[in-house]
C-alpha cells in the first residue's frame, strides 16, 4: 500500500514539474497559481489513466493508419480538455497543446530515470513486464 502511494506521490510531483518547466518553455500555457498547476497535474493523470485508453481503443483503425502518430492528437486533447475543466489553467490552443504533450513525455521520461529504483513506462502485460 504505502509502495502504491509512494509511485502515486512520485508521479504526480514529475507531471507537476514537467507542467511547471513547460510553462516555462511555451509562451502558450499558463498557470494562475500553484494550486491550478497542481489539480492540473492530477487531473492530466487521471485522464491518462482513464479516459486515455478509452480513446486509444476507440480510435485505433486511425491509430494504425498513422503508424501510432495518431496518439500525438489524442494527448493534445487530454491536455486541452483538463485546461477546459480546470480554472486557471490555460491553453492557448491545440498546436501548443500538442508540443506540450510531447514535452511532458519526453521530459518526465528523463526525470525518471533520474529516480532510483524507478522504471520509465513500464506497461504491464500479465506476468511480464515489458518496457
Amino acid at each position: 500500500m504505502h509502495t502504491q502511494l509512494y509511485d502515486f506521490f512520485i508521479h504526480w510531483g514529475i507531471m507537476s514539474l514537467s507542467l511547471w518547466v513547460a510553462s516555462f518553455l511555451f509562451s502558450g500555457l499558463k498557470f494562475s497559481s500553484n494550486g491550478s498547476l497542481l489539480v492540473a497535474a492530477l487531473m492530466l493523470g487521471f485522464a491518462n489513466a482513464i479516459l486515455r485508453p478509452i480513446l486509444i481503443v476507440l480510435t485505433l483503425p486511425l491509430t494504425l493508419v498513422t503508424f501510432g502518430l495518431f496518439l500525438l492528437v489524442i494527448n493534445a486533447l487530454i491536455i486541452q480538455l483538463v485546461a477546459a475543466l480546470v480554472k486557471g489553467f490555460q491553453v492557448s490552443g491545440f498546436w501548443t497543446a500538442f508540443f506540450v504533450s510531447i514535452f511532458i513525455a519526453a521530459f518526465g521520461f528523463f526525470i525518471e530515470l533520474l529516480i532510483p529504483g524507478s522504471t520509465p513506462v513500464v506497461i504491464h502485460t500479465g506476468n511480464t513486464i515489458s518496457i
